[in-house]
């Protein structure tokens, strides 16, 4: 599977250090440029410098959870067609509703293989 997002800015934001890690190991393999997050909070003060093309954010963070952060994004003019991805690992039908509720345009459950991530954005990525 000859898969390539070349040149594509995505931001990942987990406050787990081992997925950050193992995404954007993945991300970078297939091309991709990796910003890193560890809450919602440095995400906004990153987001903004970087303009990520597509999002991935963990739904349990603290201080700011994902969906806030989600939310926060999605009512921001200049991101708000940005692709967001949840990842949690929950993966319950009141979750994914409430990542819709907030704006996010796909829900991944964690642990998720290297395919469901690459499917995610192909999903979402939108070559402008």
């Amino acid at each position: 599977m000859d898969i390539s997002f070349e040149g594509l800015k995505v931001m990942v934001i987990d406050d787990s250090k081992t997925i950050r890690r193992t995404a954007e190991m993945l991300l970078q393999r297939v091309g991709c440029e990796v910003v890193t997050a560890v809450d919602g909070f440095e995400a906004l003060a990153k987001i903004a410098d970087h303009k990520p093309e597509l999002i991935f954010i963990d739904v349990m963070m603290p201080r700011l959870d994902g969906y806030q952060t989600c939310a926060i994004v999605k009512n921001n003019k200049d991101f708000a067609d940005t692709p967001i991805i949840m990842l949690s690992s929950k993966d319950g039908l009141f979750d994914k509703a409430r990542g819709r509720i907030v704006g996010a345009d796909e829900y991944l459950t964690k642990p998720f293989s290297k395919d469901e991530l690459y499917e995610a954005i192909r999903q979402h990525y939108k070559k402008s």
